[in-house]
C-alpha cells in the first residue's frame, strides 16, 4: 500500500490542513469530539500504517485486504461527513464559528457521531448530519432538547420517521390516511402489519412526537375531551379514520432540525 493511499484515507486530517491556523484549532476541537465517539478509527489507521511498513501489498492476504478496504471506505465517509458539516457552518458566519467552541455543542457532536457510527442505514446517518449542522447554526431549541432528538434518531426505526414525515406534511391526518400514505395495502386488523403500525403510533405518542389534535384556548390550554358512548361489538380499528393527528411542538422542531435542509430559514418568522 503506497503513501498516497494513507493520505486519501486520512481525509479528516487533510480537511484540517486546508484551514488557517486559528480556524484549524477550532475545527480541531470539533474533529476530536467526533473521533472520541469512534474509537476504531485510530486502530484502523495504525493497522494500515503497520501493514504498509512491514509487508508488501502481495503479502497482505485477501481477508486482510477486504477488511482494510471496508474500513478505508468508512473513514472516507466519516471524513466527508465532517467536512460537509464544517463547510456549511463556515458559511454561516461568526455565530456558527463561536458555536464550535462551546462545550455543550461539542458534547452534541460526540453523542451525534457515536450514533452516526452505530447507525445501520444511510438515512439515519443523514438525520444525524442534518441535526448537528442545524444545531450548530441556530438556537431554536436548547441543547438538552437536541440531545433528546439524537436519542430519537438512535432509538426509532426508519418506519417511525416515515410516520413523522407523513403527519408533518398532512396535519390533521387520521390513522387510516397515514396507512394509505405509507403502504396503501389492504390488511386485516389482526395482521402483523396492523400490530406494527399500532406500535409505531404508540411509540411516537408516548414519546411526545405526535398526538391527537385538540382545540386550545388563547393561552394554549387544551380543552377537556368529551367522551362519547362508544359501546359496540368491536374495538377501534388500528386504521381508525375519524381522529386527526398532528405533531407536537417537539415533533415539529425535530423535523426542522433533522428531516429538512432548513439551515437558512430555521427559526425564521415563517416557521
Amino acid at each position: 500500500m503506497e503513501v498516497d493511499d494513507l493520505e486519501r484515507i486520512d481525509s479528516i486530517r487533510s480537511e484540517l490542513e486546508k484551514r488557517s491556523d486559528d480556524r484549524r484549532q477550532r475545527y480541531g476541537r470539533f474533529t476530536l469530539s467526533a473521533l472520541a465517539a469512534i474509537p476504531w478509527v485510530g486502530g484502523v489507521l495504525s493497522a494500515i500504517s503497520a501493514l504498509d511498513a512491514e509487508h508488501s501489498q502481495a503479502e497482505v492476504n485477501a481477508l486482510q485486504q477486504q477488511w482494510l478496504e471496508e474500513h478505508r471506505q468508512k473513514i472516507n465517509h466519516l471524513g466527508q461527513t465532517m467536512a460537509e458539516i464544517l463547510a456549511r457552518l463556515e458559511g454561516l458566519g461568526e455565530t456558527a464559528a463561536e458555536r464550535l467552541e462551546e462545550e455543550s455543542y461539542l458534547g452534541l457532536v460526540e453523542q451525534g457521531f457515536r450514533i452516526w457510527d452505530q447507525s445501520g442505514t444511510e438515512e439515519k446517518r443523514q438525520l444525524v448530519q442534518r441535526l448537528l449542522t442545524n444545531a450548530g447554526a441556530t438556537r431554536l431549541s436548547s441543547d438538552d432538547v437536541v440531545r433528546l432528538f439524537l436519542d430519537w434518531i438512535d432509538s426509532y426505526h426508519e418506519i417511525h420517521f416515515s410516520v413523522i414525515r407523513v403527519v408533518y406534511n398532512n396535519p390533521g391526518i387520521t390513522r387510516a390516511e397515514m396507512w394509505d400514505e405509507i403502504s396503501g395495502a389492504e390488511v386485516r386488523d389482526d395482521s402483523p402489519e396492523a400490530d406494527l403500525f399500532k406500535l409505531m403510533i404508540r411509540d411516537l405518542s408516548t414519546g411526545s412526537v405526535l398526538r391527537q389534535a385538540r382545540d386550545t384556548d388563547e393561552h394554549g390550554r387544551f380543552y377537556r375531551k368529551r367522551h362519547r358512548d362508544s359501546r359496540g361489538a368491536f374495538l377501534a380499528s388500528p386504521f381508525e379514520n375519524t381522529k386527526p393527528y398532528v405533531l407536537t411542538e417537539l415533533g415539529r422542531q425535530f423535523v426542522h432540525y433533522a428531516m429538512d435542509e432548513v439551515v437558512p430559514r430555521i427559526g425564521s418568522e415563517d416557521d
